[in-house]
């Protein structure tokens, strides 16, 4: 992977060319290029397209729905059931049955992750589509506008201010050039190009005097040059192609629970196998019942039932504004206890204001508005935020009509636009009786042209300590947070303007602009603290603005970090020091992306939301990548959440239905591997204490595809709030101490289970203790037990699906949803009946005498019992059930 401070090779090497020698090169004549050759080129050199357009395509989506640990374990017993029992068995004994049962179900299970995967990538094409600019270019020998995904390496290339550049371009000839390189480097400054060769290759992009690169913006000035390099080649997509590399915190999580069911097989299936050949002498047929075990322990629904969770939380997202790309995200959403944000548009409304209009001494002063008025309409510049907050109080209710005779009043003669070197904007304007120069811009650039203020109509000149009392009045608003300008004017007798008339102006005032906070970030913060997610504001704003606008929103600012203290930091300091501050000011992306880094290495699932070019890098190593629908290209197609409306609400509303969401599938995973393996551990004990199996294979797998197939309504049910109001854990650990505290319990009743059904209620129906009995009732007494067994384990699953799902009393305190209470019930009665049925009797099973639901209605009660008990002591020493 390339880094944004790895400069391609052809940039390096003809930034210190003659552009004469380039266009030699790359066969690029001054009359711009022939359509023979731009097809030579595109072939040669590649198509102005990033990484991300091609790469996440239907087959990706396809690829990532059907391959996740869970499919590959359950795929794996599939093929070994495939071997196994049609394979290695003859053709009477060949059984389908597993195989066909293991296969469905990785088919369904996949099939609705894919299609609420491409449902939310057509939702993330339409708002991430490339904006098709267009741009001016010499080809045979005119200047025609293509669209700028058609450039190809070798295009001349003309720009004008308010171009974004479209591509890696060496300068032929510029003229005040002014580009804004915020996306590439992440700093807000203007940066002066030239078209001359450097005398030395420089380390960073900003060096490169004579290069504009992608995403780019022009803010004044034009200028033409030479394609040196489009697509991902581009310095834009290199930092793009992060996308392809980013990693995904529900794969680690995913690959730790799988881990710890293969463990617990690694164990459970040798010593059955074992036990169960040393016991009876069958070794093909403990091998093929060890093997049964092994699916049994692992919950075939398991990719299902956990895609339909993610799947029905992303469709509710969906309706909260909130668009998931990739629904592992959900499970990041439910883990995230840090949200990083950038400053702009989040916290604060993303709209300047001109907040005051004041004169020398701070006092309103209408006569400074008028000025900044005239001056922000007649200058031809390009128009910044600042201008258009000037502007924004000629249409305010009320003032049109004095606004709009106010400028017609005046006539435009001449002006000095705007660069970067005088810091100000100047007009020549005549209002028929005299002629006035009106200058705006930064307060040390205006004042050292100033020779006299004034104030409420009279002049007075400036003094030696002129300086100390403008910063008297200016230094207060600009610890405010505020961006301050410079009013000043004179008269003047000539029709045009040069740099020298701009000497002995007349210093009227300033005006204070200001990115209010919004109203709901207050708010929404609280809910998000509520909610146990901590807020850490990582910008490349400077650390004065960033504190002012963090203090008003009431976070703390005792502790902040700037980009140079964090380079600063020693490696052990680092990880202290990042977990402590909350606000991080004049950050690089990469410091960005570090951040993020270290907050992980610390322990924590971190969002971030960004929406510009500098918040790649962190979105990229973020467990969950958040953008906004206005958000450039490259950070949409990397991003794992794509918000329509940037707002903190907006996403408290997320992560509440994706911690909901990830609860359901908690649910499942924890309760039913729990409930697999206490039934698994008394299998293997009975397996070496009866003479016959406690139940077959097929059995086994029946038993928890019906269980499973229940479980598919979870995605429906309710969730407590204690279970929600913190961030859980996605990971094998508590998987396996579930496992380990409850899984037993089931064990001891499954054993008293088998003790009732072997030594009193088969005996009784069938006539005796079984070596006594002949294979005819021998048969009828193995169905009997193995029915009486497959009953009381259906009957417990369910039942403590009920129980473990809250935290409280079922029913009393915490209420299932209505479609969950209506399912688990249908499904008793219905399983039940089915040991009557055709398809029971091809299973093994049979009709149980009236006095088995007697006995089996009293263990489930006692069963219960117990486990609310087990229940009660893990919340008290582990704070949470799940």
């Amino acid at each position: 992977m390339k880094s944004v401070h790895s400069i391609h090779e052809r940039i390096r090497q003809f930034s210190v060319m003659e552009s004469a020698a380039i266009a030699q090169i790359l066969s690029s004549p001054a009359k711009g290029l022939c359509d023979k050759q731009i097809e030579a080129n595109r072939v040669q050199y590649g198509e102005n397209q990033m990484a991300g357009n091609h790469h996440d395509t239907v087959w990706f989506r396809l690829r990532r729905a059907f391959i996740h640990p869970f499919s590959i374990t359950l795929f794996v017993l599939a093929v070994i059931s495939l071997i196994t029992d049609v394979f290695l068995v003859s053709h009477v004994r060949r059984n389908f049955t597993t195989v066909l049962i293991i296969s469905v179900m990785l088919i369904v299970s996949g099939g609705i992750r894919f299609v609420q995967e491409i449902r939310s990538k057509k939702i993330a094409d339409r708002l991430t589509k490339l904006v098709h600019d267009q741009v001016l270019v010499r080809r045979n020998g005119t200047v025609q506008a293509v669209d700028s995904e058609d450039l190809v390496v070798g295009d001349r290339v003309l720009l004008r201010a308010g171009d974004r550049v479209p591509a890696d371009i060496r300068l032929t000839s510029v003229n005040d050039l002014f580009v804004s390189q915020s996306v590439i480097t992440g700093e807000s400054g203007v940066f002066e190009k030239n078209a001359a060769p450097l005398s030395a290759v420089p380390a960073e992009p900003a060096g490169f005097e004579n290069t504009v690169f992608l995403g780019t913006t022009v803010t004044a000035g034009s200028a033409e040059g030479i394609v040196l390099a489009v697509g991902e080649d581009t310095v834009y997509g290199t930092t793009s192609s992060m996308i392809l590399k980013r990693k995904n915190g529900f794969d680690r999580g995913a690959n730790s629970i799988a881990l710890v069911l293969i463990r617990f097989m690694a164990i459970l299936v040798p010593t059955v196998f074992l036990a169960c050949g040393l016991t009876k002498g069958d070794w093909v047929e403990s091998f093929l019942f060890a093997l049964s075990v092994a699916v049994g322990l692992t919950p075939e629904l398991l990719p299902m039932v956990i895609n339909a969770c993610l799947a029905k939380g992303s469709a509710n997202m969906a309706k909260k504004q909130t668009i998931v790309k990739n629904i592992n995200a959900m499970q990041g959403f439910g883990s995230m206890d840090v949200l990083c944000v950038d400053k702009t548009g989040t916290l604060t409304s993303d709209h300047v204001q001109l907040e005051y209009y004041m004169d020398i001494l701070g006092n309103e002063s209408q006569k400074v508005l008028d000025y900044a008025m005239l001056n922000s309409c007649y200058h031809t510049g390009v128009y910044n935020h600042l201008d258009e907050a000037v502007m924004h109080y000629k249409t305010m209710p009320g003032k049109e009509a004095y606004f709009t005779s106010l400028i017609g009043r005046h006539e435009k003669l001449d002006e000095l636009p705007f660069d970067y070197s005088r810091k100000a904007v100047s007009v020549l304007l005549s209002d028929q009786t005299t002629h006035l120069l009106i200058m705006k811009g930064s307060v040390d650039a205006v004042l050292e042209r100033c020779g006299a203020v004034e104030h409420q109509e009279i002049c007075y000149p400036i003094g030696t300590d002129a300086s100390r009392h403008v910063r008297a009045v200016v230094d207060e608003m600009l610890e405010d947070g505020m961006k301050v300008l410079a009013v000043a004017y004179k008269p003047i007798e000539t029709d045009t303007v040069t740099p020298a008339d701009e000497r002995d102006l007349i210093l009227l005032g300033y005006l204070a602009f200001f990115d209010a906070p919004k109203q709901s970030a207050v708010s929404a913060m609280q809910s998000l603290s509520d909610l146990h997610v901590d807020i850490k504001v990582l910008t490349g704003d400077q650390k004065e603005v960033a504190c002012s606008i963090c203090r008003r929103l009431g976070i703390d600012t005792s502790f902040v970090l700037t980009g140079a203290q964090l380079e600063a930091l020693s490696e052990n300091e680092m990880p202290v020091c990042v977990e402590k501050a909350t606000v991080f000011a004049a950050l690089s992306p990469k410091q960005k992306a570090q951040i993020v880094q270290v907050l992980q290495e610390n322990g924590h699932t971190v969002g971030f939301l960004g929406d510009g070019m500098n918040d790649l890098p962190a979105v990229v190593q973020a467990d969950v990548g958040i953008s906004v629908d206005t958000a450039t290209e490259a950070l949409n197609e990397s991003a794992d959440v794509i918000l329509l409306k940037k707002d903190l609400n907006v996403l408290e509303e997320g992560i509440l239905e994706g911690r909901k969401a990830f609860v359901n599938m908690l649910k499942y995973v924890k309760i039913t591997a729990s409930s697999n393996f206490g039934n698994i551990c008394a299998v293997v004990i009975a397996s070496i204490l009866l003479p016959f199996f406690p139940m077959t294979s097929v059995q086994l797998l029946l038993l928890n595809l019906l269980y499973d197939s229940l479980c598919l309504i979870l995605p429906w049910d309710h969730v407590d709030r204690e279970f929600y109001k913190k961030p859980l854990d996605w990971s094998g650990r508590t998987l396996g101490r579930f496992m380990l505290r409850f899984g037993p319990i089931s064990s001891v009743f499954d054993l008293l289970t088998f003790a009732f059904l072997f030594f009193v209620l088969c005996p009784a129906v069938c006539g005796g203790p079984f070596f006594s009995l002949p294979p005819e009732s021998q048969a009828l007494f193995i169905a009997l037990f193995q029915t009486g067994w497959f009953l009381e384990s259906m009957w417990t699953q369910i039942s403590i699906l009920h129980l473990l799902r809250t935290q409280k009393l079922p029913f009393l305190q915490s209420r299932p949803s209505l479609p969950v209470v209506i399912v688990t019930v249908l499904g008793i009665l219905a399983f039940t009946v089915l040991t009557v049925t055709p398809i029971g009797r091809l299973m093994g099973l049979c009709a149980m005498p009236g006095v088995y639901f007697v006995f089996l209605v009293g263990i489930v009660l006692l069963y219960l019992l117990c486990v609310t008990a087990a229940k009660a002591i893990y919340v008290k020493k582990y704070r949470n059930l799940l």
